[in-house]
């Protein structure tokens, strides 16, 4: 590949340092004279004007008759004499097709427009004409909008004042061609896309062809620079300057200027990477001939240890066909033996937490316990009844066949009548209180999560004086809850902490047989790494046990 583009980058720079300065030379070329050829045509355009304007100012015959004709008081005088002088204006527009609307006209008149061959405008008099040069006498105006009625063309326009007897004040109004404008600024003459501009004599700029060309062009265009030549703003920008006294501007955008640039170099970029793909083909081919099949039988076993089950890629070599079928069937007999680790240590898992929640016959306790109930209620024992009804909710929440995956709501509804069956037991020894927020009511959570902290705290953490354990149910930031249970009593050592996650034959002395290593393992089970538990106990202050988990819903768990 290296033997290949080597030489074609050579050539290419050799080449692209003399085909630029050739293109770039001749686009320079070509826009001058395409800009020289305009600019002549607008100079025409205006001596044109220039030498209609001296036949009606300067011409002693159709002065006199014009002079004639604001003096007559006859009207069958003054209309032979307005023929006259309509048929010269007509003369002079018919030889000269460059000409257009042609207007005599007196300001102070009752009537402005004295003679016209053409309709005007009702309010052509009282617009004010974007002022271009002073030329031989008289003043240019433009590029702006014809005064004809029926147009909206852009033309240029020359007034020039006509020397009359009397005081009256007179001038005539020309207008160029209604199309000789377009035809004089001509984008196709340039082969590309250009934006033309007109500086009057005072330096103003008078015309912009493009309106979206930048402000900071326009402005630099307007400025003090009489360079034919210069680049401003990604634009280029050539000038020509008038003796007549203004200065037609031709501005390019760099893109533009240098597109059969870009297409030489685009056709370098296609010719390299077609000779890259023929190379790279040819290596290619080479490769897959000598090194391919021994590299892919090595590939396959690197891959193993990232990806398990893809299938290999054959080399349609037999021999080496035959390793790699060898290979896949081990890799087949490895997956096997991996799933089934795993499906047995989850059922294992179930199994374990399944045996502690069936340590009771839920059945015979149920019966047992409504019976004592009825007792009690039939011979007035209000406690014992309320006592028995709290121990039933208790345990057929705990005994239930109820699916393992639960509320708050339902877990903190639990936690409630557990807890007051233990204030009853204590004899009101202690308090408790809840605080639960209503946004973490329907967070689904294992069935048995608060009880064992709740029962660990009463045993462990009730003051003699005034016990108080708090449970709080709120949520952590906006994908968690936080669950604390908070007591005021005796604290509980590092080493029987540690103890306590590892026995469950106290737990289960102490009344349901689930202690704190069935919560660790089940929030372990249920969450993996995704659970956060922290236990922080003080001697003498008390015990504060909180558990950070995930928002989940019921159908988020595979019970």
């Amino acid at each position: 590949m290296i033997g290949s583009l080597l030489p074609l980058i050579l050539v290419g720079i050799v080449t692209y340092t003399s085909i630029h300065s050739i293109l770039s030379g001749k686009i320079h070329s070509g826009i001058s004279a395409s800009l020289k050829q305009e600019a002549f045509n607008l100079e025409n355009a205006i001596d044109n004007l220039d030498f209609a304007s001296k036949q009606f100012a300067l011409d002693g015959q159709i002065v006199a008759e014009v002079s004639d004709f604001l003096q007559e008081k006859q009207i069958y005088r003054k209309s032979q004499i307005m023929a006259s002088i309509n048929q010269k204006i007509n003369l002079v527009n018919f030889t000269n097709p460059y000409i257009g609307l042609t207007a005599y006209i007196m300001p102070d008149a009752e009537d402005p427009v004295l003679f016209t061959n053409m309709s005007m405008k009702p309010d052509a008099l009282n617009l004010k004409l974007p002022e271009f040069i002073r030329y031989n006498g008289a003043n240019y105006y433009g590029p702006h909008p014809t005064m004809y009625v029926v147009g909206d063309n852009l033309v240029f326009s020359e007034q020039r004042s006509v020397g009359v007897s009397g005081d009256q004040k007179l001038y005539i109004y020309l207008e160029t061609n209604y199309s000789l404008f377009r035809k004089i600024l001509n984008q196709e003459s340039y082969g590309m896309r250009v934006t033309h501009l007109l500086v009057n004599q005072q330096g103003a700029t008078t015309y912009v062809e493009d309106d979206n060309l930048p402000q900071s062009v326009i402005d630099a265009v307007g400025g003090n620079s009489h360079l034919p030549h210069e680049e401003h703003g990604g634009y280029h920008l050539f000038r020509y300057e008038s003796p007549q006294g203004w200065q037609l501007i031709a501005a390019v955008k760099k893109s533009t200027f240098n597109s059969e640039i870009y297409t030489w170099f685009y056709k370098m970029i296609l010719l390299s990477i077609s000779t890259l793909l023929f190379a790279g083909f040819l290596g290619m081919f080479l490769w897959k001939q000598v090194y391919g099949p021994l590299r892919k039988v090595n590939l396959e076993i690197v891959r193993m240890a990232e990806n398990r089950t893809t299938p290999v890629s054959y080399t349609n070599v037999v021999e080496f066909d035959f390793v790699l079928q060898n290979f896949q069937d081990m890799k087949n007999e490895v997956n096997e033996l991996i799933l089934a680790v795993s499906r047995n240590e989850k059922q294992k898992s179930q199994f374990e937490i399944e045996k502690l929640l069936s340590q009771i016959n839920p059945h015979f306790l149920h019966n047992t316990l409504n019976s004592v109930q009825w007792l009690a209620r039939l011979n007035g024992q209000k406690e014992i009844d309320k006592l028995v009804t709290l121990l039933v909710k208790v345990l057929h929440y705990n005994l239930g066949k109820q699916s393992l995956i639960v509320t708050i709501q339902d877990e903190i509804e639990a936690m409630r009548n557990y807890m007051e069956l233990q204030r009853i037991r204590y004899d009101y020894e202690f308090e408790f209180h809840v605080e639960v927020s209503d946004e973490v009511m329907s967070v689904a959570v294992p069935r048995f999560l608060l009880q064992p902290l709740v029962e660990n705290s009463i045993y462990h953490g009730v003051s003699e004086q005034s016990g108080k354990v708090d449970v709080t149910a709120i949520p952590f930031g906006l994908d968690h809850v936080l669950l604390r249970v908070k007591d005021n009593g005796i604290g509980i050592d590092p080493a029987k902490l540690e103890h306590m996650f590892s026995d469950e034959e106290e737990a289960k002395k102490r009344g349901l047989g689930i202690g704190l290593s069935y919560v660790n393992r089940m929030l372990r089970h249920y969450y993996g790494d995704q659970v956060q538990l922290d236990i922080v106990s003080e001697p003498g202050v008390g015990t504060i046990v909180s558990i950070i988990i995930p928002k989940k819903a019921k159908e988020d768990f595979h019970d």
